[in-house]
């Protein structure tokens, strides 16, 4: 694991809409490994590797994308009362229980520290919504005003930790493992007969916005979304969980939304049997895989990725032996999936 990369990507901000913090952390990198790079005007980060072995006679090379969504989910206020208690609406899908008693950064003119406090418990008989929650910074109102507003973007205060051994624990699992290991994929990237795209994209959480107006611009023949994969954990999800932790990366069959490409599904199969990458067959929630196979005339696309715990908390759980698995196939299909559209 590159912990560097891995700690910059996990702890950079960057909440759906408002990627920018993060989005300059992709760029960066892929500045480093790309022939070219840029931002659309949706945001999305979009680096490109040319073909180093493209098709004789100078046809055009087919285009292969790896997508990840770099947003994350998090909060904005909508309120602040008389006596300095703000009210906040989700950007991105939050459990109210997940959020209770947790540390946050309200980024106004200048950051502002604070934490969410539940009502009292006898109030509420156990029907707790987001209405119900105050972020409390202990300043009041008057001075608080002076630095924060309406608008103003929250974020959680938790940093990405080694939990135990080869185990990490973060705020935003979902997505930067999937950023991650599309980074370092691009980092590894040998010999092509594709032009290979890597994007970053933005705004997956509130419905998938980013990929399509990336995908429409690329035009690409093949895809695949990198997403955590749904992993059984301590809630007893079992039955809606089909990856276990450190057993290798999940390839999704289908989800929500999209139906994998059949034969590109069964081509990561076999890629993984062949390069000896460890995996496991997924089937997952909703990703934008669905709007890059909808793209133009269409698109081969399904998602992979580290089977992730805890998704939509601010204590998800991963494998290092999952990132390595992901990489390593987000590599090797680069390399070879000219062999399927061939």
């Amino acid at each position: 694991m590159d912990i560097k990369l891995f700690e910059g990507i996990c702890n950079t901000p960057g909440v759906s809409g408002y990627e920018s913090p993060a989005q300059d952390v992709v760029t960066e990198v892929l500045n480093g490994c790309c022939d070219e790079v840029n931002r659309d005007r949706m945001g999305n980060v979009i680096g490109l590797k040319k073909a180093s072995n493209p098709p004789a006679g100078g046809k055009r090379p087919f285009r292969a994308v790896l997508a990840a969504h770099c947003d994350e989910i998090g909060a904005m206020i909508k309120h602040i009362d008389d006596k300095g208690f703000m009210r906040f609406i989700q950007l991105g899908g939050l459990n109210p229980l997940c959020v209770i008693s947790q540390r946050v950064t309200i980024h106004g003119k200048q950051k502002v520290h604070g934490v969410i406090v539940p009502p009292r418990q006898d109030d509420k008989d156990g029907k707790l919504t987001l209405d119900d929650l105050r972020i409390d910074t202990g300043l009041p109102a008057d001075e608080l005003r002076e630095m924060v507003d309406i608008g103003d973007v929250v974020t959680f205060d938790a940093v990405v930790e080694q939990l135990n051994g080869k185990v990490y624990v973060g705020r935003n699992f979902d997505d930067r493992l999937g950023t991650y290991c599309m980074l370092q994929a691009m980092r590894r990237l040998g010999e092509t007969a594709v032009d290979a795209y890597a994007v970053s994209t933005v705004q997956e959480e509130v419905g998938c916005r980013g990929i399509g107006p990336a995908a429409f611009a690329i035009e690409p023949d093949v895809g695949l979304a990198i997403d955590g994969s749904l992993c059984w954990g301590a809630t007893g999800d079992e039955a809606r969980a089909n990856t276990a932790l450190g057993e290798g990366t999940g390839i999704y069959i289908v989800d929500k939304i999209t139906i994998g490409s059949p034969k590109l599904v069964e081509f990561l199969y076999d890629l993984c049997k062949t390069k000896g990458i460890a995996f496991q067959k997924n089937i997952g929630g909703g990703t934008d895989a669905g709007n890059l196979q909808r793209s133009r005339g269409g698109v081969l696309a399904t998602t992979v990725g580290a089977p992730t715990r805890y998704m939509h908390s601010t204590v998800q759980i991963c494998h290092d032996d999952d990132l390595e698995a992901t990489t390593a196939l987000l590599a090797a299909f680069l390399e070879n999936v000219h062999e399927l559209l061939s």
